[in-house]
């Protein structure tokens, strides 16, 4: 293991945080706000903790692929412990747990609270600015970020890339890694730019404005208030509705759409993850629409047809993408509407988007490895291979969604265990809670629901919860490294 190159990554990442905490610095700026002498002790720490890094220089600046989980694992960690100080600091999250809770859920994208409404409404707006701005950090990834900046070679950087970039294969979009992590970024902060441009062209003030399109592009869910996007009319539910789902499709095919290769771009799951997308509506809309009738036996609606389909379109973009934003509350839906959404959560977006889940990739790939071993029983002399796309998929590929597959339900289950001894909470709420989390889908069922919070469990079910929303955001393997004893040896 290569600790002085963990080391100086680590004091590169502690000075790109430094770097972070200046947005939330200027809104306190701005709004005269106590908390501008908060991130300026911040920035101080994180320029102290990243100088110590840079005080001794590695000989030997290698990053294999065990030091690359490592680094990408210990960076999110590290992040988010300093990203928590804020809220510690200025008295808004007494609890550091709490904090900690809250930094894990805004950098991985989950959206996941223990914040109720009226502790939302009387925070200050600068860290309102630093929960929302967490999600956007978080979302394509912050080594990613910083990988168009760090002095490394292709070669190095490439180890960290794979171990931080969601979904079974991680390519290079163009040769060199560096400016592949220039595009992500690019047309990630220009998507977000678009938004936020039309979020000001319906009526939403600029504070709103940016911090919705901080965590729409991360799909994260946190808001700046407690009415969320219920609170505003529905143009800008529309446009929320369709950035979400356009932030679930892998960048990569928008980098094609701009090549003009408008057929590559919508390859094997673009298209999967459409046909789930827009059978999940369908279905939840009938649902939601024609259930009052069916039950009483007269023609009564709840919602009207159009109302149906503009709950269904919201909800199911804003839980396959792993968002978690609210308008009513779907718990009150029919249980088959429900039923969907949870499954919803666990396919999750494509990879390479800034959605969570098992990703759509994983599940097309599992689906046609089952088909597959199904035709074996049959006929056990065919050889048949696994395709995407027109293009075999390499065994290696196949066994690592597979090996991905058993460690999530490995975690899932242990996890669930663990939450159950939290007293007086019933089995529904923790499952989905651990659903919620390990997916970075933010609410759940019952008392995490869209209009619950995580305040609720203790705090040694909320490090349970820290470690699924790390694991989900990293693919589960980075987390699960640090616990091998292997991984330490020099």
């Amino acid at each position: 293991m290569n600790f002085s190159i963990i080391r100086r990554t680590l004091g590169w990442l502690l000075l790109f945080e430094g770097i972070f905490f200046h947005l939330p610095l200027i809104t306190a700026a701005i709004y005269w706000e106590a908390e501008f002498f908060t991130f300026l002790i911040c920035i101080g720490i994180c320029a102290a903790l990243g100088g110590l890094c840079f005080i001794k220089k590695p000989k030997n600046t290698s990053i294999f692929a065990k030091e690359g989980f490592v680094i990408v694992a210990l960076s999110w960690i590290v992040i988010s412990l300093i990203g928590a100080l804020p809220f510690v600091l200025s008295g808004a999250i007494p609890s550091y747990v709490d904090a900690l809770f809250e930094t894990v859920s805004g950098f991985t994208t989950t959206g996941a609270t223990i914040l109720n409404g009226g502790q939302i409404d009387g925070m200050a707006k600068s860290l309102l600015m630093w929960r929302s701005f967490t999600h956007w950090v978080g979302g394509m990834g912050v080594l990613v970020l910083i990988m168009a900046f760090l002095p490394l070679s292709g070669a190095r950087n490439m180890h960290m890339m794979k171990a931080e970039s969601p979904g079974p294969v991680v390519g290079k979009i163009v040769p060199k890694v560096k400016q592949t992590a220039i595009i992500l970024y690019a047309i990630y902060a220009g998507m977000t730019i678009i938004q936020l441009i039309m979020l000001l062209c319906g009526g939403v003030p600029l504070f709103e404005a940016v911090t919705t399109s901080f965590a729409t592009a991360g799909t994260g869910g946190f808001f700046a208030n407690s009415q969320g996007v219920a609170g505003y009319n529905l143009y800008v539910q529309i446009v929320v509705t369709v950035f979400m789902a356009l932030f679930s499709i892998n960048f990569n095919s928008y980098y094609l759409i701009g090549r003009g290769k408008i057929k590559d771009a919508f390859n094997t799951e673009v298209r999967a993850f459409l046909a789930i997308f827009f059978t999940a509506v369908a279905l939840i809309a009938l649902d939601i629409w024609l259930e009052p009738m069916i039950f009483s036996g007269k023609f009564e609606y709840e919602y009207s047809l159009g109302e149906s389909i503009q709950h269904a379109f919201f909800y199911v973009s804003s839980i396959i993408s792993t968002t978690g934003f609210g308008t009513v509350d779907y718990t009150l839906w029919p249980v088959f509407s429900q039923t969907i959404l949870v499954v919803l959560m666990f396919i999750g977006a494509c990879a390479g988007s800034t959605g969570g889940g098992i990703k759509v990739s994983r599940i097309v790939i599992l689906s046609k490895a089952g088909m597959r071993e199904v035709g074996s029983l049959i006929q056990p002399n065919r050889v048949k291979k696994i395709t995407m796309d027109h293009r075999p998929v390499s065994h290696e590929v196949v066994r690592s969604v597979t090996a991905f597959f058993i460690a999530y339900i490995a975690v899932f289950a242990l996890s669930t265990l663990l939450v159950s001894f939290n007293v007086g909470i019933d089995s529904t709420t923790n499952f989905s809670a651990v659903a919620s989390t390990l997916n970075n889908v933010g609410p759940g069922l019952s008392a995490v629901g869209p209009m619950g919070n995580f305040s609720v469990y203790n705090d040694f079910s909320k490090f349970v919860f820290i470690f699924d929303m790390l694991a989900g955001r990293l693919e589960i393997f980075p987390m699960l490294i640090l616990f091998a004893p292997t991984t330490w040896k020099k």
